[in-house]
């Protein structure tokens, strides 16, 4: 039954790829992306007026839109600019600070050549992250449902990710037991993820990282992040640019998140060191999200 559902899928993405082929096809699909956060802030010892700012700062960090362009086989995927409040909202004293590979700029993505470019800027200087797409095995499941107007498969997989992938610090940064923090950043972790594609726009694109099922996908659920597309326009009048970034210095992911490390490690030892020659303990608390 399984085995008879992949195959009329499959004739179906071919024949709407074929009857496309012809066409200047182009789409944009709008994504709302939003992170669960469990932490009892009023165990902290943090004033409550603080917290509140706290909580307002940690808001407008985990949800976020994104907009996606695409065509057959190339897409790009940005968030929407807003006024960044983060830094107004937090006052002194305290640090929300951001440890991820995701892309500050344009992330383009080619699933025809399978490589990726993402724009990235860190300390006031520009970087483009150029790498092989990330692969997924993706297992095809029996369940739909309705995105919008969109009828929707099914599919899950599983990914590594580093234990403490995401850092979010507030207050003074407590740097002993270094060689612990070290082994507990090294940890991986299986995160199961959930994707729901639609066959009505037979593309392989999606949101973030995640691409390569027979159809658009419009809804991400990996771990305590939720992704889900809330509106979609097929071939607008005006065209988007879809093209590669070329600007900034060239680095692999894997290059860039040693040297992100790297540097983050530098902004937290010299923000201790102020801290002691102000006065200040070098305690606080520190949370981690995935």
């Amino acid at each position: 039954m399984i085995n008879m559902l992949l195959k009329i899928m499959i004739l179906v993405f071919l024949l709407v790829q074929t009857a496309l082929s012809a066409q200047d096809f182009q789409g944009s699909a709008v994504y709302q992306t939003k992170t669960k956060v469990d932490i009892d802030l009023a165990a902290s010892g943090i004033p409550a007026d603080r917290i509140k700012r706290i909580e307002e700062m940690m808001k407008n960090q985990m949800e976020k839109t994104y907009i996606l362009t695409f065509d057959k086989t190339a897409s790009v995927y940005k968030e929407e600019v807003k006024l960044d409040q983060g830094a107004a909202s937090g006052g002194p004293g305290m640090r929300f600070a951001m440890m991820g590979g995701g892309a500050s700029g344009k992330y383009y993505k080619n699933t025809q050549t399978k490589t990726s470019a993402k724009e990235n800027e860190f300390s006031g200087k520009n970087f483009l992250i150029k790498d092989a797409l990330k692969t997924y095995e993706w297992k095809m499941e029996q369940e739909t449902k309705m995105i919008g107007n969109n009828l929707c498969f099914k599919a899950t997989t599983i990914i590594e990710m580093p234990a403490n992938a995401n850092s979010f610090s507030f207050g003074r940064q407590n740097n002993n037991n270094s060689e612990t923090k070290k082994e507990e950043e090294e940890k991986i972790e299986l995160v199961p993820v959930t994707a729901w594609y639609s066959m009505d726009i037979p593309v392989s694109h999606g949101p973030g990282d995640y691409w390569g099922l027979p159809g658009l996908i419009l809804e991400i659920n990996a771990g305590n992040t939720q992704i889900m597309a809330t509106k979609i326009v097929m071939n607008p009048k005006e065209k988007s640019d879809i093209s590669e970034p070329n600007k900034g210095k060239v680095m692999t992911q894997k290059e860039y998140d040693v040297m992100l490390k790297e540097k983050m490690k530098e902004m937290q030892e010299r923000f201790s060191n102020e801290r002691q020659k102000s006065g200040g303990t070098g305690s606080g608390m520190h949370m981690r999200v995935n």
